[in-house]
């Protein structure tokens, strides 16, 4: 079991225990993927909600059952003869004194046996700890920080609320052999004198601080904006050694069969790092979360099987969104709003806030780093600070991916295009004015850094801040501002490329065969900004732009009375209603009525939950660090009244909107299923996308899942008719029918979906642009595909059940040398097969040759 066949993302945590995991694994095997992949499964910090908080790598979490729960789910996954593939978190580890390690540097500094496990600046006076509600001084000053003794651990610690920090040994004005009558008398009597609490506070490697401060003063690399959570030196051979120790013994074990790498890009030497896992592990498995830039593709030295599949999400909407709208999208969008529609521009402008606000501690210590090495040398000692700090920003803005890969051995070809090429960019731009300077930052990247400390240094440090650069500024800030078509503001796509047409995807296919077809093809993920479903129903609003931009301008005059009802402040601008409107759009559940009142209320829920946080992210009228609670109270209220019983007029002419866009969402849908489960990859089925999901950004995408139903009809559609299984689209049956069909298939010919080549089908006819044919073939062996793309026109005009007949005159030209057979079992002998016939029962064919 090298490679899988097909997998399903199972997310630990809320409920999903080891326990609760083995129950379902049987479903899992009928439904036929060949592998479980689950989310971080170890010890993670406490009331962690995703596990990416590793509190202890060398120990499964006891909150999930620990090991005698997870030996349990090992046999089952025996039982039902599923593999395993683990998602471990190399780059960081939970700040939290449930971490061992973490507790040991916070007791000993320096002289931790972990001291170097951490990317720490141990040259800095004191590790910062920003954790204090309030500065230091308010929080001494009254009261909120006390000596006391720690129950679980035993020892006198410094609290603040429910957080509790060692001491270093000695540094308290008495020893530790006396009663517990005389702690407490001694410890109360500290506690009074402020002065000697501090003196205590003092005399600690760490220091607290107020967290507004960690942005700019952080003496360690975190992840992201997260100051909880601490960057991990695996780089070092004894801490990659301890890291992996765990997953590593349950590989040998033949309990792990693929590991999948949390941000690869955070690691100092991601080639590196797979190398040495390749040699320690033995695995062919292994998929690094990678985001890819605009023609990018992933390194062909890495040691890994692929990527974990963002940029198939992305080509499978591209293919969905009708370029032809673009035009028409763009005006309206700008006319309802007065947005902004320079992706580029605002891009830059996000990027550049982002570095010198958000993370302006990483580019204190890149400044730092150029300016030492500057001075080192006659042409260069006279750059100032202020001239290499905004050098670096503009070279790291100018960056179109999440980072280069420059190593010892300096630059690859690609890395040095990449850098050179932002250089030219900013010359252009003008944005510095010495460029000399900007040669100079470029120049520590672009030679050698043998030798050299502070250089190797810098371009680690660079390298591992232009990753969170983008993510930070991109999927966090700029996808929840440029909202003109938020399908197409996915983690790993590009909101500005409108669309795609077949012969472009063909390409992007034949390429993703003749790579490698091992790294995953997923539609939905933990981290993707909304479910599978509402993603491929909102693609439908390229195909009516301008009706789309009337329906807001006629919602948005509808409101009016309720605006001004709202509570004192801001009322939602255009630009917050817009993005409103798709969010509402895309969430909308088919099986929901409007008499259902529960079931509305749900979805107000929800949707005011997600606004919230995408205003936040937005980072425009309010933000996660300064909160507009006038503002978030006034959206929060406009989105429940708009689901009161008085606003029912309004609310249903939303729905009438969204029921016209739902047969033409369902086909894409369908579509996207039949791609994810035919083309070049392995599909990866994320948790409830069995069935329809319309789910928004996390934790919305991780609800809890209705494993029983899932269950019911899986052994309903197995005898169901493709026609009945249509019947109940509202259910997600269809779906499920679907898949049930595909991963059987892909069982049955799991050779050619592993090494099968892809080659594109003529399609003639007069609707031959909507339609995506081709085939896969492996020795004997041979499948046809053919869905269809933008038929939103047709679903109004005819109906989701008469589809298949505006397509009589489109034919498919199938290869001629044997017959083949249809997912429904009918057989196909016409070489030039009329699509009507191959969708007439599900519009979309699959045909296997006889």
């Amino acid at each position: 079991m090298s490679f899988p066949r097909a997998t399903y993302r199972l997310q630990f945590r809320d409920g999903m225990t080891f326990e609760r995991a083995a129950e379902i694994i049987p479903y899992l095997a009928e439904l036929g993927v060949s592998h479980l992949y689950a989310s971080p499964i170890f010890t993670a910090a406490p009331g962690s909600t995703h596990g990416y908080d590793v509190a202890d790598h060398q120990a499964l979490d006891p909150a999930l059952g620990g090991e005698e729960g997870f030996a349990r789910l090992a046999e089952a996954l025996k039982e039902n003869g599923l593999g395993l593939i683990l998602d471990i978190v190399p780059n960081h580890m939970a700040v939290s004194t449930a971490n061992p390690w973490w507790r040991d540097v916070l007791k000993h500094g320096r002289d931790s046996a972990y001291a170097h496990h951490f990317d720490i600046d141990w040259e800095a006076p004191r590790l910062l700890l920003p954790v204090l509600g309030e500065p230091y001084g308010e929080a001494l000053k009254k009261g909120k920080l006390e000596v006391r003794i720690d129950a679980e651990a035993g020892e006198p610690v410094i609290g603040y609320y429910d957080l509790s920090l060692p001491l270093a040994p000695g540094s308290l004005p008495w020893g530790s052999e006396r009663e517990e009558a005389d702690w407490n008398e001694l410890l109360a009597r500290i506690n009074a004198d402020k002065d000697r609490l501090h003196q205590l506070h003092e005399a600690q490697a760490w220091r607290l601080a107020y967290w507004r401060l960690a942005r700019e003063a952080l003496t360690y690399r975190r992840f992201f904006e997260i100051a909880d959570l601490v960057g991990v030196r695996v780089e070092d051979a004894a801490v990659f050694a301890d890291v992996h120790q765990l997953p590593l013994r349950l590989v040998r074990e033949g309990i792990v069969d693929g590991l999948r790498i949390d941000h690869i890009d955070g690691l100092a030497d991601p080639k590196g790092y797979l190398t040495d896992l390749k040699n320690a592990s033995g695995l062919d498995c292994v998929l690094v979360e990678k985001i890819l830039g605009p023609g990018e593709t992933l390194r062909g030295d890495w040691a890994c099987a692929g990527t974990t599949g963002y940029e198939f999400a992305r080509l499978v909407t591209a293919l969905q969104v009708d370029p032809r709208g673009r035009e028409a999208m763009t005006a309206g969008w700008t006319a309802f709003t007065g947005d902004d529609p320079d992706f580029a521009r605002q891009a830059l402008i996000a990027k550049r806030r982002m570095l010198t606000v958000n993370l302006a501690g990483e580019l204190s210590a890149l400044v730092r780093l150029a300016e030492t090495i500057a001075a080192e040398h006659l042409a260069t000692r006279d750059f100032g600070p202020d001239a290499l700090r905004m050098a670096i920003v503009e070279l790291a803005a100018a960056l179109p991916v999440y980072r280069t890969y420059v190593d010892r051995d300096g630059p690859s070809d690609e890395d040095r295009a990449l850098i050179e090429d932002a250089v030219a960019q900013v010359e252009r731009g003008r944005a510095v004015e010495d460029d000399r300077v900007v040669a100079f930052v470029a120049s520590l990247l672009l030679e050698p850094a043998a030798g050299s400390k502070a250089r190797s240094t810098f371009i680690a440090r660079f390298q591992q801040t232009t990753g969170p650069l983008m993510a930070k500024a991109m999927e966090d800030t700029v996808f929840y501002r440029y909202n003109r078509l938020v399908a197409l503001n996915e983690v790993g796509a590009e909101p500005d490329a409108f669309g795609m047409e077949p012969a472009a995807f063909h390409g992007a296919m034949q390429a993703r065969a003749a790579d490698g077809p091992h790294g995953l093809s997923a539609t939905a993920t933990h981290d993707t900004k909304r479910g599978e479903d509402a993603r491929a129903r909102l693609a439908v609003l390229s195909e009516m732009p301008s009706e789309w931009s009337s329906a807001v301008a006629r919602w948005h005059d509808a409101a009016s009375g309720l605006r001004q009802a709202l509570p004192d402040g801001p009322a939602p601008d255009p630009g917050t209603e817009w993005l409103f409107y798709q969010a509402l759009a895309g969430a909308w559940p088919a099986d929901l009525p409007m008499d259902d009142e529960a079931g509305l209320q749900a979805l107000s829920e929800r949707l005011a939950a997600f606004m919230t946080k995408a205003l936040r992210e937005a980072k425009q009228r309010t933000s996660w660090t300064d909160p507009n609670a006038p503002f978030e109270a006034a959206v929060e209220a406009y989105v429940r009244h708009l689901f009161s019983p008085e606003r029912r007029t309004l609310l249903e002419d939303v729905r009438a909107v969204i029921a016209a866009l739902e047969p033409a969402g369902l086909v894409n849908s369908l579509s996207q299923l039949v791609l994810k489960l035919t083309l070049p990859g392995v599909p990866d089925i994320y948790q409830r996308c069995e069935l329809m999901d319309f789910s928004m950004v996390d934790p919305d995408n991780r609800r809890p899942v209705d494993f029983a139903l899932r269950e019911t009809l899986l052994q309903e559609v197995r005898a169901m008719p493709a026609g009945a299984a249509m019947e109940r689209w509202r259910e997600g049956v269809p779906k499920l029918w679907l898949l049930e069909k595909l991963l059987r298939l892909r069982s049955e010919r799991a050779e050619l979906f592993a090494e099968g080549g892809y080659a594109p089908l003529e399609v003639s006819g007069d609707r031959a642009r909507q339609v995506l044919a081709f085939a896969r073939r492996q020795g004997r062996h041979r499948i046809v595909v053919a869905v269809p793309r933008l038929v939103h026109r047709l679903t109004c005009e005819n109906g989701l059940s008469r589809l298949a007949e505006a397509f009589s005159q489109t034919r498919l030209h199938l290869p001629a040398d044997k017959p083949f057979t249809s997912l429904t079992g009918a057989r196909i002998k016409d070489r030039q097969t009329p699509l009507s016939v191959l969708w007439s029962d599900i519009p979309v064919a699959v045909l296997m040759a006889e």
